[in-house]
């Protein structure tokens, strides 16, 4: 005995049976905008104190690119997170590093990975690497208008050009401007002084465990000046996230590989306390 038409599953929307574009994006921008993160502007004269991420490091190595972040939010002169993870997997063969406010930039990402997702399911294909990045500088300039109230998010794209058989890094501002990056690149409030570990330790070709240990390096040197960036803690075994990305995909660094790591920087420092290797 079939139920009477109060019991049929109610019926989906004209736009979820219309065609259109490929972006999950645009369909909830035209359906419900104020999902998205754009869509919720804060009141005239309002202001929000959150917590925001700090340093991203990334650089590229013989097989790939790796990203490093730190695990520290603060919200002005306070740690609101000790083990905040700010690296995450985009998809298969990219990842992306948020420096800004957490909240926003962790839906912005998280919205990123289901963009990626939906065009690989309506089209069948791997958007290009540079396709991927250009795809979150748009999504990033829809925020602008929460950025210029103080809600910031600024992150680093880093992914694996199966066309090239290279790794990439790409940089981004507030206006969604997107750029190509050389061989390592930083963001966050303590990216001045990571830049400057990586100046002197970084080289062309480095092996996977070389470019780990120099992510390492550069974020050390930036908790060493920077209050926002927290270092490798020993005591509460929380360490940096560090993924590699090369032709067999995107990975996390395991923790126990990234605690040698963290004891061979600190043994190497003995009696040498403020400067790299």
């Amino acid at each position: 005995m079939t139920g009477g038409p109060s019991s049929r599953a109610p019926r989906l929307d004209d736009a979820f049976l219309a065609s259109g574009s490929s972006s999950f994006t645009e369909f909830v921008a035209g359906y419900r905008p104020e999902l998205l993160p754009s869509g919720r502007p804060l009141p005239v004269g309002a202001s929000i104190e959150a917590p925001h991420g700090t340093t991203i490091v990334s650089l590229l190595y013989g097989d790939g690119v790796i990203m490093a972040g730190d695990r520290r939010a603060t919200m002005g002169n306070f740690i609101a997170n000790r083990d905040m993870e700010k690296v995450f997997a985009a998809d298969g063969y990219s990842v992306v590093g948020i420096a800004g406010t957490a909240g926003i930039a962790v839906e912005l990402i998280r919205l990123y990975q289901v963009e990626l997702e939906h065009y690989e399911k309506i089209e069948g294909a791997i958007m290009s690497l540079e396709g991927k990045a250009n795809r979150l500088a748009s999504m990033i300039r829809g925020n602008l208008a929460l950025a210029m109230q103080g809600l910031t998010v600024v992150p680093t794209y880093a992914g694996y050009d199966l066309d090239d058989g290279a790794g990439r890094i790409y940089s981004y501002d507030v206006t969604g401007g997107c750029y190509l990056e050389g061989g390592h690149h930083s963001s966050g409030s303590g990216s001045v002084f990571a830049r400057g570990a990586l100046k002197k330790l970084w080289r062309p070709g480095l092996s996977e465990e070389a470019a780990v240990g120099v992510a390492l390096e550069a974020l050390y040197d930036a908790a060493d000046d920077d209050s926002a960036t927290g270092g490798p803690d020993l005591g509460r075994q929380i360490w940096p996230t560090v993924a590699v990305v090369d032709r067999s995909g995107a990975r996390f660094v395991p923790e126990d590989i990234l605690e040698s790591h963290v004891a061979a920087i600190v043994e190497s420092r003995r009696g040498n306390p403020g400067g790299a290797r």
